[in-house]
């Protein structure tokens, strides 16, 4: 799969998607979104997600997850419809990046959250002194385990939870994707 990016570094594209930062606007866009006739025309219908919203609310005391390195939504290119979101927890910590994801329930099963999650951890092992992409995931989400593996992370650790089967960790690093 091969992925490129716009001039600016605001695009990212893969084969089927687009991973375009987001604006403020539109982090402010998903925290007012009630189901209203306000809705923008591009979101799918179940975008925001729970997740997606969370997110919104933490850019506002993270500016530089708004960055090149940050979070960014998941679009469609055939169509331009907002489908999820991925993003970066800026800053790395000793050269490694947290990723995390979602894809909205009515676009799941068709791969975007592996072509995104692939495109993603690729480019942030470009960011100057970054050297690891970690990603966590509760055993209960089998498919997010799957989403991990096929996107070239290999699990290092796995940890009980308090609720749940538990939670393992997953890393990638250059000489994981092959480059």
């Amino acid at each position: 799969m091969r992925s490129s990016l716009s001039k600016d570094l605001s695009e990212l594209t893969t084969e089927r998607l687009c991973l375009r930062i987001w604006t403020a606007a539109e982090a402010r866009a998903v925290l007012h979104s009630d189901g209203s006739d306000a809705r923008p025309a591009d979101w799918a219908e179940d975008f925001p997600s729970e997740g997606d919203s969370v997110i919104a609310g933490l850019l506002g005391g993270n500016p530089a997850w708004l960055g090149t390195f940050g979070h960014r939504l998941i679009t469609e290119r055939d169509g331009g419809i907002v489908v999820g979101s991925i993003g970066l927890f800026w800053p790395p910590s000793d050269g490694v990046l947290e990723l995390g994801y979602g894809v909205v329930a009515s676009r799941r099963s068709r791969g975007y959250a592996t072509e995104a999650t692939r495109a993603l951890a690729a480019f942030a092992l470009t960011a100057p002194g970054v050297h690891t992409v970690t990603a966590g995931v509760e055993l209960s989400n089998p498919a997010s385990v799957r989403v991990l593996e096929k996107a070239g992370f290999e699990r290092y650790v796995t940890t009980p939870a308090e609720d749940a089967e538990g939670v393992a960790r997953f890393a990638v690093t250059r000489h994981n994707l092959g480059e």
